[in-house]
């Protein structure tokens, strides 16, 4: 059966609002995808700071946040389908939102109200996509190795570097995915100290020099001594990882190549911490495909592949399109999965004690 759909990502890293419009297919269990046009909305400076500042804002302020993402999301849907001249072909929308909250195992939150996407569209809309996990015990997080796994499965590690950095290992039956570290958001803080949204191909922190000091302190965070399954909130990279950076007063150069390197180093433990590896299997999964915006920070991913040569794992950048849409295109398919009353969920990622069928369904046109 094919389905088309927009899928919706608003990341971390705060670059700006992804689009997909997909046709997404399933003949006989097996499960394929076509990505028909993709856009990268930035955020203007109001909606950086409203997004930024949102866990600080009083409960009815937050709520109305919510409201409004909401309905900005449906006028920037209804743009992408005019731009791409879409109307009447889109069956169904499935938007992440925004995360602010995370708290596993119990609570979540992502701004962008379903309900108001639902109304600026005239559209069904999938939303909520991580709660029903928590309420089931879970992490919630990673979300897209279901995914990963119906669409990509030929690849045997996947390694995403957004505003959050996370692993995935397709073991067959026994799916493993945990969050790694903060990434890019933390990398784009330091960026902005130059006046730059971000440190393009890595080039500011390949002229700079490693804080031993700093990089020791980075590396003794207690998440990183913490067992999968285990998922990061937004706020671990903002307030506690940057301002443990600030505090060294480097120059910014120095900064980007002290986290690049602490990025990298957590990198090569996580693939030495998956289970393949401790079996002697490394060379089972010697290819990992790398997306998000990581995928083109070119010093990002030379130093993850000296850290990963003795061990014959390569991290290798995925297309261009894929590597920057890949969330995008998987809340489309956790979008169908919901619309087929199938589990959007796998539990040896999340931890959940069952997997569940994930995600709100707001119908947008009522009758009459």
């Amino acid at each position: 059966m094919l389905y088309r759909v927009i899928g919706i990502m608003s990341g971390s890293s705060l670059d700006g609002m992804d689009l997909v419009f997909t046709e997404i297919e399933e003949t006989g269990g097996k499960w394929s995808y076509n990505i028909r046009a993709a856009a990268c909305y930035p955020y203007e400076e109001e909606w950086k700071l409203r997004l930024s500042q949102a866990v600080k804002l009083p409960a009815s302020e937050y709520m109305l946040l919510h409201s409004d993402f909401g309905h900005y999301t449906g006028a920037m849907v209804n743009r992408f389908i005019a731009e791409n001249q879409l109307e009447y072909q889109v069956g169904l929308i499935a938007s992440h939102g925004h995360t602010t909250f995370h708290m596993p195992p119990r609570m979540t939150a992502q701004l962008g109200d379903g309900a108001a996407i639902a109304a600026e569209t005239a559209l069904p809309v999938i939303s909520d996509l991580r709660a029903l996990d928590l309420a089931n015990g879970g992490q919630g997080a990673p979300i897209v190795p279901i995914g990963e796994k119906l669409l990509l499965g030929n690849y045997p590690l996947f390694l995403n570097i957004g505003g959050i950095a996370n692993i995935s290992q397709n073991n067959g039956s026994d799916y493993i995915a945990f969050d790694i570290c903060p990434a890019n958001r933390v990398l784009n803080l330091i960026a902005a100290e130059l006046g730059k949204e971000y440190d393009d191909g890595g080039n500011l922190a390949s002229i700079g020099t490693v804080h031993g000091e700093l990089l020791e302190k980075l590396n003794s965070f207690g998440y990183y001594s913490k067992a999968y399954p285990k998922s990061l909130a937004n706020d671990f990279g903002t307030d506690e990882v940057y301002p443990l950076i600030e505090s060294c007063r480097l120059r910014p150069e120095d900064a980007l190549a002290t986290y690049v390197e602490h990025i990298s180093v957590q990198i090569s433990r996580a693939v030495q911490n998956l289970p393949a590896f401790e079996k002697n299997s490394a060379e089972a999964f010697s290819a990992m495909l790398v997306t998000g915006g990581g995928a083109f920070n070119d010093f990002l991913l030379k130093r993850i592949n000296e850290l990963l040569e003795p061990f014959q794992v390569k991290a290798n950048p995925a297309d261009p399109q894929l590597a920057m849409y890949k969330a995008a295109l998987i809340m489309a398919l956790l979008g169908v999965l919901r619309r087929r009353d199938e589990p959007t969920t796998i539990t040896s990622v999340t931890g959940a004690r069952k997997a569940s069928i994930g995600g709100a369904m707001w119908m947008g046109q009522g009758a009459g």
